[in-house]
């Protein structure tokens, strides 16, 4: 007589495993990381080789001999980390700016809270954010891209920098896009984080994931509706003070951070309908902060503040038991 064995729940076994989504990950980034590379050139590829080996580095060091755990660089979450820390900087960032990033996302961010799955907030955006307070000199000097074989780096500002400057000096909208096309946009940005480079790999990116289900695409199409409309209410109501909502798409960290920082499972709510608040709410307050606030970015600190709204976003809309209807 074979014996009956119970076991505690779940019994639902899956070929998907943390590493496997991570890479999964890694390669949707792929696109952007080589045009960031085509665009930035070798000292991206630096800036690129610090981020990730810091994040890997820290994290070894850290459970190995602080937390006296197994090391969890095998699940390459500290490679994703490492990535979108580098995309989310300017690339003339000096090394040891960047390292001081990844040591506040991997050990305070991440590691603080018990590792990956138990952290409240992004780690690669708390890494930004820590950075750009720390250091905004270094984290608001922008240069426009010069090739991997260009010429020497041209500052400039941001188009949302651009416009937001030319605002406050009383420019209308209209004076200032006149330098700008969408065409630009989408293809290639003027300047900024190497993760802004060109719109069209981080879609690409976004819909291999979808491809691969390793997202829904609830969050991330509920940011990009709520900044269409937000943008849309406000550019009607006064077009020479406010930007369209096309634009405000197509520039700045929108879509990096809709596509692969927002729909990260550890700090995003699980069932659709929270999702959908949660997206609703970056967006709008991405918007805001663009509109009023003292910056002219608005995406990582929208992201970071819905972070901390994920658990009453988890209580008050409860994913369905498996198996009910």
């Amino acid at each position: 007589m074979n014996k009956l064995l119970v076991s505690p729940s779940p019994h639902i076994h899956s070929k998907d495993s943390t590493k496997s989504l991570m890479l999964d990950v890694v390669i949707a980034l792929l696109p952007a990381v080589l045009c960031s590379f085509v665009f930035y050139g070798w000292n991206e590829i630096l800036l690129m080789l610090v981020s990730v080996g810091s994040c890997v580095l820290l994290e070894w060091a850290v459970t190995k001999y602080l937390m006296k755990k197994p090391s969890t660089i095998g699940d390459l979450s500290a490679v994703v980390t490492g990535i979108l820390l580098a995309l989310n900087v300017p690339y003339t960032t000096p090394w040891w700016v960047i390292f001081i990033g990844a040591l506040v996302a991997v050990c305070i961010a991440k590691l603080s809270f018990g590792g990956l799955g138990q952290n409240i907030w992004n780690p690669a955006l708390v890494g930004r954010v820590f950075l750009l307070v720390s250091f905004p000199t270094y984290m608001t000097t922008w240069s426009q891209p010069q090739g991997l074989f260009g010429a020497d780096a041209v500052t400039g500002a941001t188009p949302l920098g651009v416009i937001k400057e030319g605002i406050m000096q009383g420019a209308t909208v209209q004076d200032l896009m006149g330098q700008y096309s969408y065409s630009q946009m989408l293809f290639a940005n003027l300047g900024g984080s190497a993760g802004e480079v060109c719109a069209l790999a981080l879609l690409a990116g976004f819909v291999y994931l979808l491809c691969r289900r390793v997202i829904k695409p609830w969050i991330t199409l509920s940011i990009f509706g709520a900044v269409a409309l937000t943008s849309l209410i406000f550019w009607g109501i006064h077009p020479a003070r406010f930007t369209d909502p096309v634009f405000n798409l197509l520039t700045g960290g929108l879509i990096l951070g809709a596509c692969f920082m927002a729909t990260d499972y550890v700090t995003s709510p699980m069932s659709t309908k929270g999702g959908i608040v949660f997206g609703v709410g970056i967006g709008f307050l991405t918007v805001m902060i663009r509109y009023f606030g003292s910056y002219p970015e608005g995406v990582s600190f929208a992201i970071l503040i819905m972070n901390s709204v994920v658990p009453l976003l988890n209580m008050w809309f409860k994913q369905k038991k498996f198996g009910r209807k």
